[in-house]
């Protein structure tokens, strides 16, 4: 009989795991405590306990070539960034297409999940369920933890001193489902994150007034980026990641400025990071620029105390009336079924090697998947995250040992500490690992064989390689070879502009043109850094 896996969550990073556990022929079980799959895109018009919540309007930052599952493209007339309804329509059509919904114990809960008796030897863990009021315990021999991260909501109010005094309504962005209990009201948003701006910018064309409250600012991007394609089918491309690390840090930071104060300059609207330079995560709104010109929603710094009434910014100004007070504070990390010290195993910090194994347990036999966050799209991350713990589990491959694993995290850490420019770990502070998006992958495709070897693609197939490497690098790049080899691979490398295009040429005027990702990068340059960077690239 082959290993048993469980694995916990039937959003994308469970269906993923489903069928990367068929291939490698495991035997498992997916327990999914809500009644339908999709995870954080099923939407519901109350939040559930237990399970990540969206508002109604919620759009994805990441366009549909980019964000598909590798060997399912989304249809070509699908909008390039899709509404949550369309995302969860695709992911169901994934799960059928793969005949993954028969692996899925819906409406079970997992309330605990501890190592055997033996575990030194075995590896295995004690899983206990309930469903229909009745507890049950199940031996596995290895667990994928699937049930991501934005569940439990971080609601600081120990942090605004008088909020306790606040008579209006306060309530954090999980619970935010829509915008007409605002109409006419005076809504103060603490959080200048992707949910903070886009719950801001949908309350300005009800609510009397809305203010942003920002500690550190970000930078606002737009989804539609050169020429008015999606900005990740022009900025996440292997000759990009190129250049962001091997120039100088200082040339790497004044173009990224440069790039990022194209649209407009963050610091006329009071958006402008602190540390400016400093790779932060970016937020994607197309209009809070135009709602700031037009007074509808205006920028302020920290909040330093709240009244009955109001809130006191710390440059002294005053918000006065306030009906409500929207937190998009984020969410806190928590596993409430499994025992914290697992993934906190040291000096109370996550500490996961590749964000995926916990480093100090005598057997590898947990995994940690869609933990890690980059500036690219979660689907293709968690993709082949799952193959490769799918192969440790099924023990065709193996990880290094404990120590390795741990140099790896304590020299990733440390250079993150220093503030040396260096690709893992690169935008700010968060709870989750936070990673550049193709050095993560390349890497993780590196241990599963399904790394593109660009020089090998130049020898044998140049037009495959110009677009893998200049062009987006679409999770299509990592199914040519490798587990789950795709045939279709390389056709939907070289038609993905074809698709990318297509929805929006509801008129055609006239043929339509495809970007040229070289000139494009290197237009921005100027003369020297241009010679600069063409050396790199022959040294």
């Amino acid at each position: 009989m082959g290993k048993r896996v469980a694995i916990i969550g039937a959003g994308v990073s469970g269906l993923a795991s489903i069928r990367c556990c068929l291939e490698e022929g495991l035997e498992h079980t997916c327990f999914e405590k809500s009644s339908d799959i999709g995870g954080l895109w099923k939407f519901s018009d109350q939040p559930e306990e237990g399970r990540a919540s969206i508002f109604q309007s919620v759009f994805t930052n990441s366009s549909k070539e980019m964000i598909c599952f590798p060997d399912f493209p989304y249809s070509d007339d699908y909008p390039n960034y899709t509404h949550h309804s369309k995302i969860q329509e695709h992911i169901k059509a994934f799960a059928q297409k793969k005949n993954l919904l028969r692996y899925i114990q819906s409406e079970t809960l997992v309330s605990s999940i501890k190592k055997c008796p033996g575990f030194l030897v075995t590896g295995q863990w004690d899983i206990v369920i309930e469903k229909d009021g009745k507890q049950e315990s199940t031996t596995f021999d290895a667990v994928m933890i699937c049930s991501g991260h934005r569940v439990y909501p971080n609601l600081p109010t120990n942090s605004f001193p008088g909020l306790e005094k606040f008579q209006g309504n306060y309530l954090h962005s999980r619970n935010y489902k829509d915008r007409e209990a605002f109409k006419g009201k005076r809504v103060l948003v603490i959080g200048l994150g992707n949910s903070g701006c886009d719950i801001a910018v949908e309350l300005s064309s009800l609510a009397a007034q809305v203010m942003i409250s920002t500690r550190s600012g970000s930078w606002v991007m737009s989804r539609v980026w050169d020429d008015g394609y999606p900005w990740d089918m022009v900025c996440v491309t292997r000759f990009t990641s190129f250049l962001q690390n091997a120039l100088p840090p200082f040339v790497s930071d004044w173009l990224y400025v440069k790039n990022m104060n194209t649209w407009f300059k963050r610091k006329n609207y009071g958006l402008m990071p602190l540390n400016g330079p400093l790779r932060k995560e970016p937020v994607f709104n197309d209009e809070l620029p135009s709602r700031i010109l037009c007074g509808t929603v205006s920028i302020k710094p920290n909040v330093k105390q709240f009244t009955e009434t109001s809130a006191v910014f710390e440059d002294g100004t005053v918000f006065e009336a306030i009906d409500s007070v929207i937190f998009a504070t984020g969410y806190d990390y928590a596993y409430p079924f499994l025992d914290d010290s697992i993934i906190k195993s040291r000096n109370n910090e996550v500490t996961l090697f590749k964000g995926i194994f916990p480093p100090q347990m005598e057997k590898s036999t947990l995994a940690m998947i869609g933990f890690v966050q980059s500036l690219g799209a979660a689907v293709p991350t968690v993709d082949l995250q799952t193959h490769w713990a799918a192969k440790v589990f099924a023990n065709s491959c193996t990880l290094p040992t404990m120590k390795e694993m741990m140099d790896d995290i304590d020299g990733k850490m440390g250079k993150k500490l220093k503030c040396v420019f260096f690709s893992f770990l690169r935008f700010g502070q968060s709870q989750t690992l936070q990673t550049d998006y193709i050095t993560y992958m390349d890497e993780l495709g590196s241990f599963i064989g399904a790394k593109p070897n660009i020089p090998w693609l130049f020898l044998t197939d140049p037009q495959l390689a110009l677009e893998v490497y200049f062009g987006p690098c679409s999770p299509y790049q990592f199914r040519p070879m490798g587990p789950g080899k795709w045939d279709g691979a390389r056709n939907a490398i070289l038609t993905q502009w074809d698709r990318t295009m297509k929805p929006s040429r509801t008129k055609a005027v006239q043929e339509a043109q495809r970007p040229h990702p070289l000139f494009n990068l290197l237009k921005m340059l100027s003369f020297p850094v241009f010679l600069l960077a063409i050396l790199l690239i022959f040294y």
